[in-house]
């Protein structure tokens, strides 16, 4: 098996690519061990020492590191626990239906929002490890989930601002502003 890996935006993380489908559907981001219980990859990858974060795209995983490790100590203990999951046959998501969240009937704005997000932003930012999750609308302001790289990125604010706000204003004019959801 090989695995590509390629430098994100965010100097602590790296993208992991296995050439093999990592989620069927949506995203999958856990912020903590704790938090990838449902996950025997994630859980594989945290037991390395000095993994921070890390997040499922739909084919590839980002590993964001602690700010004290290196990432020539980190990949080789990475790269190994990706091929040894992918080799065990184990599932990435134990529980599928964890990670989907309920579909609610959303407004023509939103609906247009989101369609903007998941044709034109969502693709692009995947290409750094990343994701960037529609949260809320509320008084013209769009709220957004950073997730993956893009979780701490230095250049995740020019791209909400610069990038993300001007597609959205342009192409909904009920849109004022966009934020990192806290």
């Amino acid at each position: 098996m090989f695995i590509q890996t390629e430098q994100t935006p965010n100097p602590s993380t790296l993208k992991f690519i296995p050439g093999r489908v990592v989620m069927e559907r949506g995203t999958m981001d856990f912020a903590t061990a704790d938090a990838a219980a449902s996950s025997p990859l994630a859980r594989r990858l945290f037991a390395v020492e000095g993994v921070e974060r890390v997040f499922f795209g739909a084919d590839f995983v980002s590993v964001t590191k602690t700010a004290d490790r290196d990432w020539q100590v980190l990949k080789p203990s990475i790269l190994g626990g990706i091929m040894e999951h992918y080799t065990s046959g184990e599932p990435v998501i134990v529980d599928a239906a964890a990670g989907e969240a309920a579909a609610e009937e959303d407004d023509e704005v939103v609906a247009q929002i989101k369609d903007l997000l998941d044709t034109r932003v969502r693709p692009a930012v995947a290409q750094d490890g990343g994701d960037i999750v529609f949260q809320d609308f509320r008084d013209g302001v769009v709220y957004l989930h950073m997730q993956g790289s893009c979780s701490g990125c230095p250049s995740s604010t020019a791209t909400l601002k610069m990038g993300i706000e001007n597609l959205l204003k342009h192409y909904v004019p009920e849109v004022i502003e966009v934020q990192a959801a806290q």
